[in-house]
């Protein structure tokens, strides 16, 4: 139990219910619905409906895409994956508007005179999520304030939010929360207010082009207007994505020639005291480079050209060629900060990283992203929490040796960067962070183009969706990423044809899978295995991916130890200090009370005789340090010249280093349980080296 628990055993914590709606609602594709003309392809009396059993699915003259999330609700997270999202829920998740004015009923997003900008929508595009997601009726009544307030209080023009401003950015966010509410509940009002909202900035933009934020973010409307377009065929839409694109920055030619390669100073990038960022600024900031990830997959989708579809794996190339970090996501504290794993990372820039890989793997169909996207959830997602996400950080590091009021190491960030709190350094990441782990688990599971499933990443959960007419239950049961086995069992409602995709990542080279006992075909890392069969009910796919650890070299030759999808750490003993109290929760600084400098024993190709594995039950909380169901046992030394310096450890020594300190056995505990920790090891000389 973390101290931030502890500190608030008085809180009542509420028990939240659970259920499946399992009735569908039959898409609505039709022509000529006139929808920029006001009218709705819904019957006003039909209210709300269940969401559907299918996605829906893009319509010419747009691409198609590979894969097609699943409407919300489709999926339900069970298992650990299940206590996850209840931690949230019972943490700031879910009771962020009852302690924090920003997102409270002040909220310019309720009609009152507070906060009107980003935050109130950045809440909801992850509240609603939760609410569905958990089935949730304490979740779904706060976000419906929210929703119903922005629903009916649209401007006479077809403008939404508060009047206070009339920045396009934060409506780009409430879209995005808006076009998830009406898969949840098919709401009659959603595709009217979107239809004359995106009417009113077609004529607006001309007028008042795209500025700031959202020229930099104009990919993430796009996917809103989609999905509007292929529910209502309007043309007009095509138009308006035409020009979001002509007026957003083009990413891809950024990628083409990427100028970007060192770590980001405040006069690199012509940052001085109270001024906004300039293009340079605008460039390198690590949450708009985490949003653009998915900007050309998704034009791609208008453009149809294959030049745009292979563009985001230029852009991942060199963002972790010069800025990647071993926990797997690229270093920006607040800007690009090169490849020193001192360096941190926005918690907004994590969650928005692994909205973008989700879109990008749907639309590409590429299982190497999905391995990322694996990556961020289970280490860089909750390695920014307490163990009961009542506080988080604005920045975490792979190697973290203290959180405290530090000015190092950050590029342009102030002092209270990674200590776990309600806002530390900026806000923003309060509002922003409880997406990642409801979106992710909604899209575990995805339908091909051609009516499959796709199991596009791996947790516990229960999937009902309708594959070629036939209504199909889906129960996945696995303790991975701690384990390697996992299980489907499927139930279809009478037998049906469907091929079934399971990614293979690029790391599971002993990978393999039977159907109902038989083996199947061995499967080729970093590809889609393809089963195509009658189902039948109760079928059952097992699957199993040997997790044996293995050695990845990094900054200045260091070594990061992996197995599966999970990075580990050594995690020195922890000194929890509270720093405040912040209404429900607080702030709170950490310190090492015992040695961290260590440097490993170990080479890379003999890392299956150096390492060993302990496994353990997978329990209440698998991303604590008490409760990690797998460690890793490893020679090392201690590294008395490798030192801190105000809080941070200083850049990991060219490797291999000497040291004359006795050997010791050292644990390592997945990256996300160590809340002081050590990825980067230096590599100790051997006697042959």
């Amino acid at each position: 139990m973390s101290p931030l628990r502890s500190a608030r055993q008085s809180l009542t914590r509420r028990r939240f219910l659970t259920c499946l709606g399992a009735a569908s609602l039959p898409s609505v594709r039709g022509k000529g619905l006139g929808v920029f003309a006001g009218s709705s392809p819904f019957p006003p009396e039909s209210g709300r409906e269940r969401n559907p059993a299918t996605p829906v699915k893009n319509r010419a003259p747009l691409a198609a895409s590979a894969f097609y999330p699943l409407p919300l609700g489709r999926i339900r997270p069970e298992g650990f994956l299940r206590r996850q999202l209840q931690i949230q829920a019972n943490g700031l998740g879910g009771h962020l508007d009852e302690t924090w004015p920003d997102v409270g009923p002040a909220s310019g997003w309720l009609g009152g005179s507070g906060e009107s900008w980003e935050r109130g929508p950045y809440f909801l595009d992850g509240l609603v999520p939760l609410a569905y997601l958990l089935d949730d009726a304490r979740l779904k009544a706060k976000a419906q304030k929210y929703l119903t307030w922005t629903l009916d209080h649209t401007s006479a023009d077809g403008m939404i939010g508060p009047q206070s401003n009339d920045d396009w950015w934060p409506r780009m966010v409430m879209l995005k929360a808006l076009t998830q509410y009406h898969e949840a509940t098919s709401d009659v009002r959603v595709i009217p207010v979107l239809s004359r909202y995106f009417a009113y900035q077609l004529n607006a933009l001309r007028s008042r082009p795209l500025r700031d934020w959202g020229r930099y973010r104009w990919q993430d409307e796009a996917l809103s207007v989609i999905w509007l377009y292929n529910r209502t065929g309007e043309p007009g839409l095509l138009d308006l994505l035409r020009l979001l694109q002509q007026q957003g920055y083009d990413w891809q030619a950024e990628f083409v020639d990427f100028k970007y390669t060192q770590r980001t100073t405040p006069e690199a990038i012509g940052l001085t005291p109270g001024s906004g960022l300039t293009d340079r600024g605008m460039q390198t900031h690590g949450v708009n480079l985490a949003m653009a990830i998915k900007m050309s997959p998704v034009w791609s989708l208008v453009s149809g050209e294959d030049l745009d579809r292979r563009a985001v794996l230029q852009m991942l190339r060199e963002l972790y060629r010069y800025h990647g970090l071993p926990n797997g996501i690229f270093s920006a504290d607040e800007h690009l900060a090169g490849l020193n794993p001192s360096q941190g990372t926005e918690l907004c820039t994590v969650v928005e990283t692994m909205f973008s890989l989700e879109h990008s793997l749907a639309i590409l169909g590429d299982p190497a992203l999905g391995d990322l996207l694996e990556r961020l959830a289970f280490n860089t997602l909750p390695g920014a929490f307490t163990d009961d996400m009542w506080a988080h950080q604005y920045n975490q590091q792979p190697n973290q040796i203290e959180v405290s009021l530090q000015s190092k190491p950050w590029t342009t960030d102030g002092p209270e960067s990674n200590i776990y709190g309600l806002d530390p350094n900026f806000g923003c990441c309060a509002a922003n962070f409880h997406q990642g782990w409801p979106k992710f688990t909604a899209s575990l599971f995805m339908q091909s183009a051609d009516d499959g499933l796709v199991a596009a990443a791996y947790a516990p959960c229960a999937v009902h969706v309708a594959l070629r007419n036939t209504p199909v239950h889906v129960i996945e049961e696995t303790d991975y990423p701690f384990h390697g086995s996992i299980q489907l069992t499927v139930n279809p409602v009478s037998p049906v044809d469907f091929p079934l995709l399971l990614r293979i990542p690029a790391w599971a080279s002993a990978a393999s899978v039977s159907v109902n006992g038989k083996p199947a075909p061995d499967p080729q890392p970093g590809t889609f295995a393809r089963i195509e069969r009658t189902w039948r009910r109760g079928d059952i796919v097992s699957i199993n991916f040997p997790l044996t650890p293995r050695a990845s070299r990094g900054y200045h030759d260091s070594l990061a130890i992996e197995r599966g999808p999970l990075v580990f750490s050594f995690a020195p003993g922890e000194d929890w200090v509270k720093l405040r109290n912040r209404g429900m929760t607080a702030d709170w600084q950490v310190f090492p009370s015992t040695q961290w400098n260590y440097a490993l024993a170990l080479a890379p190709e003999s890392i299956q005789e150096s390492v060993t594995t302990i496994e353990s039950a997978v329990g209440e909380g698998p991303f604590t340090r008490a409760g990690a169901p797998v460690k890793l046992r490893a020679k090392a030394r201690k590294l008395p010249s490798w030192v801190g310096e105000d809080g941070v450890a200083a850049p990991v020594p060219q490797c291999p280093v000497k040291s004359d300190e006795p050997e010791e056995q050292i644990t390592l505990i997945p990256y996300a349980a160590a809340k002081l920790r050590i990825t980067a090891f230096p590599q100790l000389k051997t006697p042959d080296a």
